[in-house]
C-alpha cells in the first residue's frame, strides 16, 4: 500500500511503525473471508482491509478520529484471524492498537459510553473490586431486561447477564508464595500469572495448574506485586494504564528471575498470554524497561505450550470422553498455538473433535461482549451451534473469556483445558464432568 506520510510525522516512532505496517498491505482481501465482523455484517469497513483504509486516512492526514472510524474500530474484536490469513505479514494487531490509542486521545465519546468504559477500566483489572461488583450484580440482575430496552444501557444489561450467580471464594493460588514440589525431584521452576478476572471467576484453573505442575516436578511461584496483564485496558486504547500494568508485572517477574531463576512464566488465560508476549514491543521505547520486557516476553508461555515441552507420564485414568476443543482466538491467532492443546488432550485419553468454523471468534474478546452485545451474541450463538453439532460431552477452552461466553449459551460443561489434563493425571474432577469410562490403573 502506498503511503504519503511526511518526515515530521515519521519522526513519531508510533506513526513510523504504523506506516511500515500499512506498506505491507497489498489490498488482496484474504482477511475479509475470516473476519468475524465482516462475515456477520457484510460491510467492507467492518473488515480488516476496510479498517486499514480508515486508519491510514486518519493517521496520514494527522486528524482526530471521527464517528465513522470510531464505530468501525470499536466493532473490531482483535481476534487476529486476519493475521493468520494474511499472506503479506501485515501486523494488524499493532496497527489497530495504535489506532485505538489515537482514538482515546482525540475523540470525545458520548457520556454513557465514557462512563461504561471508565467503570470497566476501574473494576475489571482489580480482583477485589471485581469480586465486589459481581456480588452487587445480584441486586441489579432483575433490571437487566429493562436496561436492554434502552440502547445506552445495553452494556449494563450485558454485564448483569454475564455475571455469575455465585462467586467462588478467594483461592490460595492467588496469594504470593511458592508452591514447592513434595516428594519428587525438582525438574523446573515457573511463575504463574494470577491475573484479574480469571482469579475471581474461576480460581480452580490456576489451582489445577499448580497441582499438575507440582506433580510433574515443577516448582510454581506466585510473585509478589504481580497483577492484571493490562490487556483489558490496552484494547480500550488506555495505553498509559496498560503500560503501567506491564511495568509492574515486569518488575515482579524480574525479581523472581534474579532470585532463583525461572524456566517460564506460565499463563492460563490466553488473552493475557498474547499481551504479555507483546510486552517487549509495548515497552520498546522505554529505556528502563525495554530489555527487561523483552526477557519477560521470551519467557511467557501458555500452559499447554509449557506442558508440551515436559515429559508427561501415562495418565492415571483414561477418560474416553468426547471433547469439543474451542480454539481461543488469542491462542490460535495471537500466539499461533494450535497443535499442543489438542495433542495433550488426546494423549490424556480424550477424544478430541474440532467444531466447524473454528477460526471464527466466539464474541467474548475481553470487554467486547459488554460493549458490543448484539454482535457478540450473534457470534456466540453461531459458535455454540457448531460446538453442539460435534456431539461432544465437554467443551475445552484455554481462555476465561471464551469459557464465560460459551457457557452462557451452551448445554454442556465448559472447562479449561488444563483442568481436564489435571484430572486425567490424578487431579480433581472438574464440576459437571461425568466420570471416566475406564481407569488406567
Amino acid at each position: 500500500m502506498q503511503t504519503n506520510f511526511t518526515e515530521a510525522q515519521l519522526a513519531d516512532p508510533h506513526v513510523a511503525e504504523s506506516e511500515a505496517i500499512l506498506r505491507k498491505c497489498v489490498h488482496c482481501g484474504f482477511c475479509t473471508a475470516t473476519c468475524p465482523t465482516y462475515v456477520t455484517l457484510g460491510n467492507e469497513l467492518d473488515s480488516p482491509r476496510g479498517r486499514i483504509y480508515l486508519i491510514k486516512d486518519m493517521l496520514e492526514n494527522g486528524r482526530a478520529a471521527d464517528r465513522e472510524i470510531v464505530t468501525h474500530i470499536d466493532r473490531c474484536l482483535s481476534c487476529l484471524a486476519c493475521m493468520t490469513t494474511c499472506p503479506s505479514g501485515v501486523n494488524y494487531m499493532h496497527l489497530v492498537d495504535h489506532a485505538r490509542a489515537h482514538i482515546e486521545k482525540t475523540w470525545r465519546r458520548p457520556l454513557p459510553d465514557r462512563l461504561i468504559r471508565a467503570l470497566l477500566a476501574f473494576v475489571l483489572p482489580y480482583p477485589v473490586r471485581f469480586r465486589t461488583a459481581l456480588k452487587l450484580a445480584k441486586l441489579g440482575r432483575p433490571f437487566a431486561g429493562m436496561f436492554e430496552k434502552a440502547p445506552v444501557l445495553k452494556p449494563l444489561a450485558a454485564m448483569l447477564r454475564l455475571a455469575p450467580s455465585t462467586v467462588p471464594a478467594m483461592s490460595s493460588a492467588a496469594k504470593p508464595g511458592v508452591h514447592g514440589v513434595q516428594g519428587r525431584a525438582k525438574k523446573g521452576r515457573a511463575a504463574i500469572l494470577t491475573g484479574c478476572a480469571q482469579s475471581v471467576l474461576e480460581p480452580g484453573i490456576n489451582e489445577a495448574t499448580i497441582s499438575l505442575l507440582n506433580r510433574l516436578g515443577v516448582e510454581v511461584v506466585v510473585p509478589q506485586g504481580e497483577g492484571c496483564c493490562g490487556a483489558l485496558v490496552h484494547h480500550m486504547g488506555r495505553e498509559e494504564q496498560a503500560l503501567a500494568s506491564a511495568r509492574r508485572n515486569v518488575d515482579a517477574w524480574m525479581h523472581e528471575i534474579d532470585n532463583g531463576g525461572l524456566d517460564a512464566i506460565v499463563v492460563t488465560a490466553s488473552g493475557c498470554g498474547t499481551t504479555i508476549k507483546d510486552y517487549g514491543f509495548m515497552l520498546r521505547l522505554d529505556p528502563a524497561y525495554a530489555e527487561k520486557a523483552a526477557k519477560v516476553s521470551a519467557l511467557a508461555k501458555d500452559i499447554t505450550e509449557y506442558l508440551a515441552g515436559l515429559e508427561l507420564p501415562e495418565p492415571v485414568l483414561t477418560p474416553g470422553t468426547v471433547v469439543a476443543y474451542h480454539a481461543a482466538c488469542s491462542l490460535q491467532h495471537g500466539q499461533k498455538i494450535t497443535r499442543q492443546p489438542k495433542a495433550l488432550l488426546a494423549k490424556a485419553g480424550f477424544v478430541v473433535r474440532e467444531p466447524r468454523e473454528g477460526h471464527l471468534c466466539c464474541g467474548s474478546a475481553g470487554t467486547y461482549n459488554i460493549l458490543q452485545p448484539e454482535i457478540s451474541a450473534t457470534l456466540r450463538d453461531r459458535k455454540v451451534r457448531n460446538i453442539e453439532a460435534t456431539g461432544a460431552k465437554i467443551v475445552a477452552a484455554g481462555n476465561i473469556g471464551c469459557i464465560t461466553q460459551i457457557a452462557s449459551a451452551v448445554r454442556l460443561p465448559v472447562v479449561h483445558t488444563v483442568r481436564l489434563l489435571d484430572w486425567a493425571y490424578g487431579g480433581e474432577k472438574p464440576a459437571g464432568v461425568a466420570e471416566p469410562a475406564v481407569s488406567a490403573r
